[in-house]
């Protein structure tokens, strides 16, 4: 085992007569049995429609992880922008599809509609959206893929199984598709092509890994005959990249200790290797949290008290074998609490470590409350 593997263990008559026949068309749908879902009906969208509601990447990300709820919140939306105005910060990523399996906004997927995946906690997501643009504040969307109780609930045949046939569930209940099933990729596409379609600016997606937590030994991982899941996934990244190439510009966000292992064959056991996803995404982002490295990581004893050093060590190992990649890094940073008390000092650390590597492109912070104090801004 190679020693850096030791490190590893959630977008007027007339009117009215519109707005009747749809409030009856939902009514009439909410009182039908909900129909089956065949997988083989889930098609990569046409070719969406060029619009011009979005705005250019700033020179430097510098951005914060907002939950649907709290973008969805008017009052606290405007309070944000206002406390975002003439700061550093200049992007936002807000979930739009989250480890519920749930989409976030009023998608007009009919695939969506047909297993009531809605929950719209940002229920006019275009006025959202505005918002934020016309603060020339740049909006990435959140979106994550295969950890999906919804579809599994749907779609059973598509998720992990355990070894006697049931669905397979990690340590919270939750229920992960199977990375290798191409109605789960297509899917998942349509969700992402709609999210720029609606004036995103980025797709930014999350859990493209395998389980890595729960009973592990009871997972049928369904493998192909001769395919690792790193060659599982690294299918998923050139999908993704062939059919949104020229519709979003993309992200992906892999463990933090990708970037400990990028000269290595070991992908952490959920087969992710960040040398893959660079040469299908526009920007990478590893998690570098602090608290979540092993006790004596770096000689420390506790890793979270030590954050600048963690995210300049995990930049500065990956360095030499990610320069001549399509994707840039924008790591994410951490802004809770966790091993340590994360105060301005902390997270100041971080952010130092990241500016002090040319081939970075900003960072993001990530509080699950989106409790941000006022020195991040």
């Amino acid at each position: 085992m190679h020693p850096r593997q030791k490190q590893s263990f959630l977008y007027l008559a007339t009117c009215l007569l519109f707005a009747v026949m749809s409030f009856l068309f939902v009514f009439v749908r909410s009182q039908s049995p909900v129909p089956t879902y065949n997988p083989l009906s889930v098609r990569p969208l046409a070719e969406p429609e060029k619009i011009a509601n979005h705005i250019p990447k700033p020179k430097v990300v510098r951005g914060l992880y907002l939950t649907a709820y709290s973008a969805g919140n008017e009052k606290f939306r405007r309070n944000l922008i206002a406390r975002i105005k003439n700061g550093k910060i200049n992007s936002v990523v807000i979930d739009i599809k989250d480890y519920s399996g749930h989409v976030l906004y009023n998608s007009n997927l009919p695939e969506v509609k047909k297993k009531q995946a809605v929950e719209a906690h940002m229920r006019d997501i275009s006025q959202v959206l505005t918002d934020f643009h016309r603060a020339k504040i740049y909006v990435i969307a959140r979106q994550t893929i295969f950890q999906d109780p919804v579809l599994a609930i749907s779609n059973p045949e598509l998720a992990f199984h355990t070894m006697s046939g049931e669905v397979w569930k990690d340590r919270k209940g939750l229920a992960w598709m199977d990375p290798n099933q191409e109605a789960v990729w297509q899917y998942n596409l349509a969700i992402a092509r709609e999210a720029a379609k609606l004036g995103f600016d980025e797709i930014n997606f999350d859990y493209i890994r395998y389980p890595s937590d729960g009973n592990i030994a009871n997972l049928d991982y369904n493998l192909p005959d001769g395919r690792s899941k790193t060659e599982v996934l690294k299918n998923f990244f050139s999908y993704l990249d062939k059919n949104l190439k020229n519709v979003a510009t993309t992200s992906v966000d892999m463990f933090g200790l990708v970037m400990d292992n990028t000269g290595t064959d070991y992908d952490l056991g959920i087969g992710q290797k960040i040398t893959d996803a660079a040469d299908y995404f526009d920007f990478v982002c590893p998690m570098l949290y602090a608290s979540h490295y092993a006790q004596n990581y770096l000689g420390f004893e506790n890793s979270a008290e030590h954050p600048g050093e963690v995210v300049a060590y995990g930049l500065a190992i990956s360095q030499g074998d990610l320069k001549n990649k399509k994707a840039r890094i924008r790591p994410w940073l951490q802004a809770f609490d966790l091993g340590a008390v994360y105060d301005q000092g902390m997270i100041a650390q971080q952010i130092e470590a990241v500016q002090n590597v040319t081939s970075t492109d900003g960072w993001l912070l990530w509080n699950a409350r989106n409790d941000y104090p006022d020195y991040i801004f």
